[in-house]
Protein backbone atom coordinates (compact mmCIF):
# COMPACT_ATOMS: atom_id res chain seq x y z
CA UNK A 1 0.00 0.00 0.00
CA UNK A 2 1.38 3.47 -0.50
CA UNK A 3 1.65 5.71 1.83
CA UNK A 4 0.26 9.24 0.42
CA UNK A 5 0.39 12.12 3.43
CA UNK A 6 -0.97 15.32 2.33
CA UNK A 7 1.03 18.44 1.97
CA UNK A 8 1.12 19.43 5.62
CA UNK A 9 1.49 15.73 6.92
CA UNK A 10 4.66 15.85 4.72
CA UNK A 11 5.29 19.40 5.57
CA UNK A 12 5.49 18.31 9.18
CA UNK A 13 7.50 15.09 8.60
CA UNK A 14 10.06 16.61 5.99
CA UNK A 15 10.19 20.30 7.17
CA UNK A 16 13.69 20.90 5.35
CA UNK A 17 12.80 18.61 2.46
CA UNK A 18 13.85 21.19 -0.34
CA UNK A 19 17.07 22.62 1.76
CA UNK A 20 19.38 19.70 2.87
CA UNK A 21 19.05 17.72 -0.69
CA UNK A 22 17.51 19.65 -3.32
CA UNK A 23 17.40 22.27 -4.25
CA UNK A 24 -15.61 33.74 -35.65
CA UNK A 25 -15.10 30.00 -35.26
CA UNK A 26 -18.73 29.37 -36.58
CA UNK A 27 -18.38 30.90 -39.87
CA UNK A 28 -17.02 28.96 -42.81
CA UNK A 29 -13.72 30.23 -44.30
CA UNK A 30 -12.79 30.45 -47.71
CA UNK A 31 -10.24 27.69 -48.64
CA UNK A 32 -7.76 30.68 -49.76
CA UNK A 33 -8.02 31.85 -46.09
CA UNK A 34 -7.66 27.95 -44.79
CA UNK A 35 -4.15 27.33 -45.73
CA UNK A 36 -1.18 29.25 -44.59
CA UNK A 37 2.44 28.34 -44.87
CA UNK A 38 3.00 27.84 -41.43
CA UNK A 39 0.15 25.28 -41.29
CA UNK A 40 1.20 23.64 -44.48
CA UNK A 41 5.05 23.60 -42.90
CA UNK A 42 3.42 21.79 -40.04
CA UNK A 43 1.50 19.53 -41.83
CA UNK A 44 4.62 18.24 -43.90
CA UNK A 45 6.32 17.79 -40.40
CA UNK A 46 3.69 15.79 -39.02
CA UNK A 47 3.97 13.77 -42.39
CA UNK A 48 7.63 13.41 -42.24
CA UNK A 49 7.69 12.30 -38.60
CA UNK A 50 4.86 9.54 -39.27
CA UNK A 51 6.95 8.36 -42.21
CA UNK A 52 10.17 8.89 -41.17
CA UNK A 53 12.77 6.33 -42.21
CA UNK A 54 16.47 5.58 -40.26
CA UNK A 55 19.18 7.37 -42.65
CA UNK A 56 23.10 6.28 -41.92
CA UNK A 57 25.48 8.75 -41.65
CA UNK A 58 27.31 10.09 -44.88
CA UNK A 59 30.64 11.46 -45.34
CA UNK A 60 31.93 14.55 -46.02
CA UNK A 61 32.61 13.91 -49.89
CA UNK A 62 28.96 12.50 -50.13
CA UNK A 63 26.50 15.31 -51.33
CA UNK A 64 27.47 18.04 -49.56
CA UNK A 65 26.20 16.31 -46.09
CA UNK A 66 27.86 17.01 -42.69
CA UNK A 67 30.55 14.37 -40.75
CA UNK A 68 27.23 14.26 -37.80
CA UNK A 69 24.83 12.27 -40.23
CA UNK A 70 22.67 15.34 -41.54
CA UNK A 71 21.82 16.44 -45.16
CA UNK A 72 19.58 18.58 -46.53
CA UNK A 73 16.56 17.17 -47.74
CA UNK A 74 16.64 14.28 -45.40
CA UNK A 75 13.86 13.17 -43.00
CA UNK A 76 15.95 10.48 -41.59
CA UNK A 77 19.21 10.56 -39.26
CA UNK A 78 22.45 9.14 -38.83
CA UNK A 79 23.58 7.35 -36.27
CA UNK A 80 25.60 10.59 -34.61
CA UNK A 81 23.34 13.17 -35.79
CA UNK A 82 21.97 13.78 -32.62
CA UNK A 83 22.80 17.57 -31.66
CA UNK A 84 24.82 17.60 -27.86
CA UNK A 85 22.17 19.39 -26.02
CA UNK A 86 24.33 19.27 -22.72
CA UNK A 87 27.10 21.49 -24.37
CA UNK A 88 24.75 23.78 -26.61
CA UNK A 89 24.40 26.94 -25.75
CA UNK A 90 20.54 28.33 -25.76
CA UNK A 91 20.64 29.99 -29.26
CA UNK A 92 21.65 27.06 -30.49
CA UNK A 93 18.73 25.05 -29.29
CA UNK A 94 16.05 28.10 -30.68
CA UNK A 95 17.51 27.69 -33.96
CA UNK A 96 17.64 23.29 -33.91
CA UNK A 97 15.05 22.09 -35.98
CA UNK A 98 13.47 18.81 -34.75
CA UNK A 99 14.48 15.73 -36.41
CA UNK A 100 11.58 14.21 -37.90
CA UNK A 101 12.86 10.21 -37.40
CA UNK A 102 14.21 11.59 -33.63
CA UNK A 103 10.92 12.43 -32.69
CA UNK A 104 9.92 9.26 -33.75
CA UNK A 105 12.13 7.29 -31.71
CA UNK A 106 11.94 9.57 -29.05
CA UNK A 107 7.87 8.76 -29.16
CA UNK A 108 8.41 5.13 -29.39
CA UNK A 109 11.20 4.94 -26.92
CA UNK A 110 8.60 6.48 -24.28
CA UNK A 111 5.97 4.14 -25.21
CA UNK A 112 8.31 1.56 -24.32
CA UNK A 113 9.13 2.84 -21.06
CA UNK A 114 12.86 3.71 -22.21
CA UNK A 115 12.19 7.74 -21.53
CA UNK A 116 14.61 10.04 -23.62
CA UNK A 117 13.19 12.70 -21.05
CA UNK A 118 11.57 15.38 -22.90
CA UNK A 119 10.59 14.52 -26.77
CA UNK A 120 12.05 17.46 -28.99
CA UNK A 121 13.38 15.97 -31.93
CA UNK A 122 16.98 17.30 -31.04
CA UNK A 123 18.03 14.04 -29.37
CA UNK A 124 21.39 14.48 -27.06
CA UNK A 125 22.75 12.71 -24.04
CA UNK A 126 19.15 11.64 -22.68
CA UNK A 127 17.90 10.41 -25.72
CA UNK A 128 21.59 8.41 -25.92
CA UNK A 129 20.94 6.85 -22.71
CA UNK A 130 17.35 5.54 -23.87
CA UNK A 131 18.70 4.23 -26.78
CA UNK A 132 21.73 2.63 -24.96
CA UNK A 133 19.22 1.28 -22.03
CA UNK A 134 16.83 -0.22 -25.47
CA UNK A 135 20.10 -1.74 -26.58
CA UNK A 136 21.08 -3.76 -23.76
CA UNK A 137 17.42 -4.98 -22.89
CA UNK A 138 17.36 -6.43 -26.37
CA UNK A 139 20.96 -7.65 -26.72
CA UNK A 140 21.99 -5.46 -28.90
CA UNK A 141 25.24 -3.41 -29.15
CA UNK A 142 25.16 -1.12 -26.78
CA UNK A 143 26.23 2.38 -28.72
CA UNK A 144 23.97 4.47 -27.58
CA UNK A 145 23.53 5.67 -30.77
CA UNK A 146 20.21 5.55 -33.57
CA UNK A 147 20.98 2.26 -35.70
CA UNK A 148 19.13 0.67 -38.57
CA UNK A 149 19.22 -1.89 -35.92
CA UNK A 150 17.98 0.35 -33.25
CA UNK A 151 15.07 2.05 -35.50
CA UNK A 152 13.94 -1.30 -37.02
CA UNK A 153 13.45 -3.03 -33.50
CA UNK A 154 11.24 0.09 -32.22
CA UNK A 155 9.02 0.53 -35.51
CA UNK A 156 8.70 -2.92 -35.77
CA UNK A 157 7.48 -3.60 -32.04
CA UNK A 158 5.16 -0.65 -32.26
CA UNK A 159 3.76 0.37 -36.07
CA UNK A 160 0.90 2.87 -34.24
CA UNK A 161 0.76 6.38 -35.18
CA UNK A 162 3.31 8.35 -32.95
CA UNK A 163 1.09 11.77 -33.14
CA UNK A 164 -2.09 11.86 -32.71
CA UNK A 165 -5.35 14.58 -32.61
CA UNK A 166 -6.13 16.05 -29.49
CA UNK A 167 -8.83 18.48 -28.39
CA UNK A 168 -8.18 20.75 -25.55
CA UNK A 169 -10.54 20.66 -22.68
CA UNK A 170 -11.65 23.18 -20.34
CA UNK A 171 -9.95 21.59 -17.83
CA UNK A 172 -6.95 22.41 -20.05
CA UNK A 173 -7.89 26.13 -20.43
CA UNK A 174 -8.49 26.47 -17.35
CA UNK A 175 -5.37 26.16 -15.54
CA UNK A 176 -4.35 27.94 -12.88
CA UNK A 177 -1.79 29.45 -14.82
CA UNK A 178 0.46 32.34 -12.87
CA UNK A 179 2.17 33.83 -16.23
CA UNK A 180 6.07 33.96 -15.53
CA UNK A 181 7.33 31.80 -12.88
CA UNK A 182 9.36 33.86 -10.47
CA UNK A 183 13.14 32.55 -9.48
CA UNK A 184 13.15 34.17 -5.79
CA UNK A 185 11.69 31.60 -3.33
CA UNK A 186 10.40 34.23 -1.35
CA UNK A 187 8.27 35.48 -4.17
CA UNK A 188 7.42 31.42 -4.80
CA UNK A 189 6.19 31.36 -1.30
CA UNK A 190 3.83 34.00 -1.72
CA UNK A 191 1.91 31.95 -4.55
CA UNK A 192 -1.15 30.07 -3.69
CA UNK A 193 0.01 27.30 -6.17
CA UNK A 194 3.26 27.32 -8.63
CA UNK A 195 1.28 26.23 -11.26
CA UNK A 196 2.14 26.42 -14.65
CA UNK A 197 2.97 29.33 -16.51
CA UNK A 198 0.63 28.90 -19.12
CA UNK A 199 -1.80 26.59 -21.09
CA UNK A 200 1.07 26.13 -23.82
CA UNK A 201 3.47 25.04 -20.71
CA UNK A 202 0.71 22.64 -19.38
CA UNK A 203 -0.10 21.03 -22.72
CA UNK A 204 3.83 20.19 -23.74
CA UNK A 205 4.30 18.77 -20.29
CA UNK A 206 1.08 16.48 -20.32
CA UNK A 207 2.48 14.81 -23.67
CA UNK A 208 6.40 14.70 -22.93
CA UNK A 209 7.11 17.66 -25.14
CA UNK A 210 9.25 20.31 -25.52
CA UNK A 211 7.33 23.64 -26.37
CA UNK A 212 9.15 24.14 -29.42
CA UNK A 213 8.15 21.30 -31.00
CA UNK A 214 4.34 21.54 -29.89
CA UNK A 215 4.38 24.72 -31.33
CA UNK A 216 5.94 23.69 -34.95
CA UNK A 217 3.19 21.27 -34.51
CA UNK A 218 0.84 23.31 -33.94
CA UNK A 219 1.77 26.89 -35.60
CA UNK A 220 -0.19 30.11 -34.12
CA UNK A 221 -2.53 28.10 -31.88
CA UNK A 222 -3.99 29.83 -29.04
CA UNK A 223 -3.53 26.65 -26.68
CA UNK A 224 -5.81 28.55 -23.70
CA UNK A 225 -8.75 28.04 -26.68
CA UNK A 226 -10.98 25.21 -25.14
CA UNK A 227 -12.54 22.90 -28.34
CA UNK A 228 -9.68 23.75 -30.69
CA UNK A 229 -7.90 20.47 -31.93
CA UNK A 230 -4.01 20.06 -31.70
CA UNK A 231 -1.49 17.25 -32.82
CA UNK A 232 0.32 16.02 -29.91
CA UNK A 233 3.02 12.87 -28.99
CA UNK A 234 0.74 9.76 -28.78
CA UNK A 235 2.77 8.89 -25.40
CA UNK A 236 2.79 5.44 -23.65
CA UNK A 237 0.62 4.28 -20.46
CA UNK A 238 0.70 6.09 -17.16
CA UNK A 239 0.94 3.18 -15.51
CA UNK A 240 3.89 0.84 -15.11
CA UNK A 241 3.53 -2.80 -16.87
CA UNK A 242 4.75 -4.96 -13.58
CA UNK A 243 5.41 -3.82 -10.10
CA UNK A 244 8.10 -2.58 -8.94
CA UNK A 245 10.34 -4.25 -6.45
CA UNK A 246 13.92 -2.27 -6.57
CA UNK A 247 14.88 1.18 -8.34
CA UNK A 248 18.76 1.63 -8.98
CA UNK A 249 20.04 5.01 -9.41
CA UNK A 250 23.41 5.01 -11.36
CA UNK A 251 24.81 8.13 -10.13
CA UNK A 252 27.49 7.90 -13.33
CA UNK A 253 25.16 7.42 -15.48
CA UNK A 254 22.77 9.79 -14.44
CA UNK A 255 19.91 7.40 -14.53
CA UNK A 256 17.07 5.74 -12.64
CA UNK A 257 15.70 1.92 -13.45
CA UNK A 258 12.91 0.53 -12.47
CA UNK A 259 12.97 -3.49 -11.81
CA UNK A 260 10.54 -6.42 -10.93
CA UNK A 261 10.93 -9.15 -8.44
CA UNK A 262 12.38 -11.37 -11.15
CA UNK A 263 14.91 -8.28 -12.36
CA UNK A 264 13.46 -7.49 -15.42
CA UNK A 265 13.81 -4.06 -16.54
CA UNK A 266 10.47 -2.59 -15.81
CA UNK A 267 11.56 1.26 -16.95
CA UNK A 268 14.37 3.61 -17.19
CA UNK A 269 14.56 7.01 -16.70
CA UNK A 270 17.27 10.00 -17.28
CA UNK A 271 18.00 11.65 -14.10
CA UNK A 272 19.62 14.93 -12.76
CA UNK A 273 21.84 13.82 -9.99
CA UNK A 274 23.82 15.35 -6.67
CA UNK A 275 27.39 16.53 -7.40
CA UNK A 276 30.73 15.97 -5.52
CA UNK A 277 30.03 19.18 -3.73
CA UNK A 278 26.36 18.22 -3.01
CA UNK A 279 26.41 14.43 -3.49
CA UNK A 280 23.58 12.12 -3.42
CA UNK A 281 23.68 8.93 -0.98
CA UNK A 282 25.14 5.96 -1.63
CA UNK A 283 24.32 2.51 -0.48
CA UNK A 284 20.48 0.98 -0.14
CA UNK A 285 17.30 2.67 1.07
CA UNK A 286 13.72 2.44 1.08
CA UNK A 287 11.03 4.18 0.02
CA UNK A 288 9.19 5.50 3.42
CA UNK A 289 6.25 7.19 1.37
CA UNK A 290 5.00 9.24 -1.40
CA UNK A 291 3.59 12.34 -1.41
CA UNK A 292 1.82 14.19 -4.97
CA UNK A 293 1.54 17.71 -4.86
CA UNK A 294 4.43 18.27 -1.89
CA UNK A 295 5.37 21.72 -0.56
CA UNK A 296 8.87 22.21 -0.31
CA UNK A 297 10.56 24.16 2.27
CA UNK A 298 13.25 26.34 2.03
CA UNK A 299 15.46 27.38 4.78
CA UNK A 300 18.47 29.06 3.82
CA UNK A 301 20.40 29.08 6.96
CA UNK A 302 20.76 25.34 5.82
CA UNK A 303 22.62 26.48 2.82
CA UNK A 304 26.42 27.19 2.84
CA UNK A 305 26.12 29.92 0.21
CA UNK A 306 23.37 31.70 2.08
CA UNK A 307 24.26 34.91 3.15
CA UNK A 308 20.70 34.40 5.83
CA UNK A 309 16.73 34.70 5.56
CA UNK A 310 14.00 33.45 7.09
CA UNK A 311 12.85 30.18 5.90
CA UNK A 312 9.77 30.04 3.42
CA UNK A 313 7.47 26.85 2.51
CA UNK A 314 6.54 27.41 -0.94
CA UNK A 315 3.21 25.66 -1.98
CA UNK A 316 2.47 22.43 -4.25
CA UNK A 317 1.96 23.03 -8.09
CA UNK A 318 4.11 21.35 -11.04
CA UNK A 319 6.63 24.48 -11.18
CA UNK A 320 7.05 23.91 -7.26
CA UNK A 321 11.04 23.26 -7.40
CA UNK A 322 10.30 19.60 -6.37
CA UNK A 323 7.95 19.51 -9.29
CA UNK A 324 4.79 17.22 -8.80
CA UNK A 325 5.24 14.31 -6.63
CA UNK A 326 7.78 13.53 -4.03
CA UNK A 327 9.07 10.26 -3.32
CA UNK A 328 10.25 9.79 0.30
CA UNK A 329 13.09 7.90 1.34
CA UNK A 330 14.52 6.31 4.38
CA UNK A 331 17.44 8.65 4.09
CA UNK A 332 16.59 12.12 5.97
CA UNK A 333 15.30 14.68 3.52
CA UNK A 334 16.18 12.70 0.18
CA UNK A 335 13.78 11.78 -2.21
CA UNK A 336 13.39 11.33 -5.87
CA UNK A 337 11.08 13.76 -7.35
CA UNK A 338 10.11 16.04 -10.34
CA UNK A 339 10.87 19.31 -11.55
CA UNK A 340 9.57 22.57 -13.44
CA UNK A 341 12.20 22.09 -15.56
CA UNK A 342 11.72 19.09 -17.65
CA UNK A 343 14.57 20.28 -20.49
CA UNK A 344 17.18 20.51 -17.98
CA UNK A 345 16.96 16.85 -16.47
CA UNK A 346 20.89 15.20 -16.85
CA UNK A 347 22.05 18.50 -17.87
CA UNK A 348 22.69 19.65 -14.97
CA UNK A 349 23.32 18.39 -10.83
CA UNK A 350 21.05 18.65 -8.06
CA UNK A 351 21.48 19.38 -4.24
CA UNK A 352 21.77 15.63 -3.48
CA UNK A 353 18.25 14.34 -4.65
CA UNK A 354 17.21 12.98 -8.00
CA UNK A 355 14.87 15.10 -10.06
CA UNK A 356 13.35 13.18 -13.00
CA UNK A 357 10.90 15.34 -15.19
CA UNK A 358 7.06 15.03 -13.57
CA UNK A 359 5.86 12.78 -15.97
CA UNK A 360 8.57 10.22 -15.13
CA UNK A 361 8.34 10.87 -11.41
CA UNK A 362 4.78 10.24 -11.73
CA UNK A 363 5.08 7.25 -13.58
CA UNK A 364 7.56 5.58 -10.93
CA UNK A 365 5.38 7.19 -7.62
CA UNK A 366 2.46 5.33 -9.13
CA UNK A 367 4.56 2.22 -9.39
CA UNK A 368 6.32 2.00 -5.76
CA UNK A 369 5.28 0.96 -2.58
CA UNK A 370 6.55 1.57 0.81
CA UNK A 371 9.63 -0.40 1.67
CA UNK A 372 10.81 -0.70 -2.09
CA UNK A 373 14.68 -0.75 -2.57
CA UNK A 374 16.44 2.26 -3.75
CA UNK A 375 19.90 1.55 -4.43
CA UNK A 376 22.55 4.29 -5.07
CA UNK A 377 25.42 2.69 -7.33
Amino acid sequence: MILRPSRFALLAALPLLGVSACGDRDREQPATEAASPASDEASRLRDSIESATFTPPESDDDNGSTTDGSSDGQDGIGASSEPDRGGAVAGELEDARPEPAMVRAQILLDRTRFSPGIIDGLGGENSRQAIAAFQEAHDLEVTGELSAEVFEQLTSGDTDRVLTDYTITEEDAAGPFIGEVPDDMQALGELETVGYADAREALAEKFHMSPDLLDALNPDVDFGRAGQTIVVASTGSAEMDGEVARVVVNKEESSVRAFDSDGDLLAFYPATIGSGETPSPSGTHTVRAVAPEPNYTYDPSRLSSSSGGSAVVIPPGPNNPVGSVWIDLSRDTYGIHGTPDPADIGKTASSGCVRLTNWDAEHLAAAVEQGVEVEFI
